[in-house]
């Protein structure tokens, strides 16, 4: 009878790999995961980094997303305030313009669009968790002065024209912000030159000038209502693009799951027979050392 001079040495190896398995194992069943390191699974290991990452994506931008949604709704807020002001400015301003009123009408009228001009002046200023949102880029400090000491009064903006976007994980850019000096005092529409002309025109008593600059008034109203749009859209556009960012996120943390979780059943059921394996071996290898070999033929 032929026997294997290696049979003892292949004997070693065999427990060798039994016992590499079993710790394997071992280690699967109690961090749940098939892929501990990259060596158990190269292949695994890398996709894992891509879904990781793509996840991460996913979650930073449905995280700015919140934080900007909330922004872009007190813009969206603060630009429906000023057109119902610019409303009001206008039914003042027909008003002092029919010729009917004496001057001290005039006059109360004037004070009345002094309101709604302070007014204007607010919400051009106004903030969201302590940044200014109508000021460019530079959002730490109002963008918006008043100066009443000049007939008419002047405002002036001390922001910047900068325009904030966010890219979507797809790709998409989606704006996050309206300069000030592109809403309230552009050279298409001067809202708060306007509103000063106009609390100048009836202050005199009389309503001098003012049928252009209520014209000057309607042409501002209609110009933030297009404005107004804008931010709509990016409300629309980012709840969309948070959704399928927050979908996506669901389904790539279901294929990541999959890709690294163990099946513990399985994991289970080969640890066993690992073990069945590693005593059967253990007990040949002894049952050798007991006598000769060919007392075991």
């Amino acid at each position: 009878m032929r026997v294997d001079p290696f049979y003892v040495v292949n004997l070693s190896s065999a427990l060798d790999q039994t016992q590499t398995a079993q710790e394997q194992l071992t280690n699967e069943l109690s961090s749940g995961l098939r892929v501990n390191s990259i060596g158990d699974d190269p292949v695994a290991a890398a996709q894992n980094v891509q879904l990781l990452n793509q996840i991460q994506r996913d979650d930073s931008f449905t995280q700015t997303a919140s934080l900007t949604t909330g922004s872009l709704q007190v813009a969206d807020s603060a630009l429906g305030s000023v057109i119902s002001q610019l409303n009001q400015a206008v039914t003042l301003a027909t008003e002092g313009s029919n010729g009917t009123l004496n001057a001290a009408d005039l006059k109360a009228i004037s004070g009345e669009l002094a309101g709604v001009r302070d007014e204007v002046v607010q919400l051009a200023n106004s903030s969201y968790l302590g940044q200014y949102i109508f000021a460019g880029s530079q959002t730490a400090s109002a963008p918006f002065n008043l100066d009443t000491s000049t007939n008419p009064a002047t405002v002036t903006y001390s922001g910047n024209s900068d325009v904030n976007t966010l890219i979507s994980p797809n790709g998409q850019t989606i704006q996050l912000n309206l300069p000030g000096n592109q809403i309230f005092n552009s050279p298409t529409a001067d809202v708060l030159g306007t509103l000063n002309s106009l609390v100048a025109d009836f202050a005199t008593g009389n309503a001098s000038g003012s049928v252009s600059d209520l014209s000057a008034l309607n042409t501002a109203l209609n110009y933030v209502s297009e404005q107004r749009v804008t931010i709509d859209n990016s409300l629309t556009r980012i709840a969309t693009a948070s959704g399928v960012a927050s979908s996506e996120e669901t389904q790539l943390t279901v294929v990541q799951t999959n890709l690294m979780q163990a099946d513990l059943a399985t994991v289970s059921s080969q640890l066993s027979l690992t073990k069945s394996q590693q005593t059967a071996l253990t007990n040949v290898i002894a049952a050798l050392g007991s006598g000769s070999l060919f007392d075991k033929l």
